[in-house]
């Protein structure tokens, strides 16, 4: 197996690599290299990702991707939406996990606000929102496989505004009852809102791009923040998985970032490529880590990023020894 590992900038650095370390206990043997992307590529070199670096990340089975700054510079294209787009990692999965709720939000990945269509002009700049058919009913159809496996699926939107939000709920309520699923339409502002007072009413929600971007964010402050919340981004072909946090400047370089969604982002990158029980083990080690308190100072701890790191790993191999 064939694994792309892409650092990229700010805290990235600092919490990749201790997510490798965790990876590496269960996949030791894999074909491991860097990819280099990103803002500091950019200001060293002036390409933040050429096409080698896109082939280099074609090569891979699987990606393991940390956080890259994206600056307010007209001429600096985004390198996420640059690789999401290129290797079509269509579907983004991000799971929300508390005492009394188990939410899986499911975002369409290539379309939307962020489809890449945009321009500048003399007295306005104008960005197109594209839904299309194709998209929605390739998410819709993604979001269901998830749903059989669990309860509900709920497709946030906004179709009382939006007429492309329309077409998104139309196709995702075909597809639901095609699958035979349990499904329900919320407005994505009431959605966000309800999230937060009773989260233990839900279970996969599918949405649009910049709707699924906001809500996860949204939905993090029920587990203590960004710092703890993975993703994968997961295409026909390629498979990229990646903490949902940025790259957090004002802190990189102080051994204090929360190394937790990367980590839980090699949990996901397992149960991806069949692993269920050794993801499970990643998670019971971090919820450990948690309990005892061996935690970075946005959780309220002491520890620095690596001393977090260096206990669940001490905490996974406990759990190995005794599975």
């Amino acid at each position: 197996m064939k694994i792309a590992v892409v650092e990229g900038d700010g805290i990235g650095r600092e919490v990749i690599p201790v997510a490798l370390r965790v990876l590496k206990e269960f996949l030791p043997d894999a074909d491991y290299f860097p990819v280099e992307v990103g803002y500091d590529k950019w200001e060293r070199t002036g390409y933040a990702c050429t096409g080698n670096e896109i082939d280099a990340l074609k090569s891979a089975d699987i990606i393991l991707f940390g956080a890259v700054t994206t600056p307010p510079d007209p001429d600096y294209r985004s390198i996420v939406l640059q690789i999401r787009h290129e290797l079509d990692l269509y579907a983004n999965v991000r799971p929300v996990h508390g005492d009394n709720f188990d939410i899986v939000i499911v975002r369409e990945n290539t379309e939307g606000m962020y489809s890449g269509i945009e321009w500048t002009e003399s007295d306005r700049a104008c960005t197109v929102r594209v839904i299309t058919k194709k998209g929605c009913t390739r998410i819709a159809q993604f979001a269901c496989r998830i749903t059989k496996q669990r309860k509900h699926l709920t497709i946030g939107n906004k179709a009382n505004v939006l007429k492309s939000d329309s077409l998104f709920r139309e196709i995702c309520l075909k597809e639901a009852a095609a699958a035979g699923i349990m499904c329900s339409t919320q407005y994505i502002d009431a959605l966000a809102l309800d999230i937060l007072m009773r989260p233990e009413n839900y279970d996969v929600i599918v949405t649009t791009n910049i709707f699924g971007d906001i809500l996860s964010d949204v939905s993090a402050y029920l587990v203590g923040g960004l710092g703890l919340i993975p993703s994968a981004n997961i295409g026909s072909r390629y498979a990229l998985f990646e903490p949902v946090h940025g790259s957090a400047p004002d802190i990189a370089g102080q051994n204090i970032a929360n190394p937790i969604a990367a980590v839980r982002s090699t949990a996901l990158l397992l149960d991806h490529v069949k692993m269920p029980d050794e993801a499970k083990m990643i998670r019971d080690a971090i919820q450990n880590t948690i309990s005892k308190g061996f935690t970075t100072p946005d959780l309220g701890g002491k520890c620095s990023t690596d001393q977090t790191g260096k206990k669940i790993l001490d905490e996974l191999r406990a759990i190995r020894r005794t599975a």
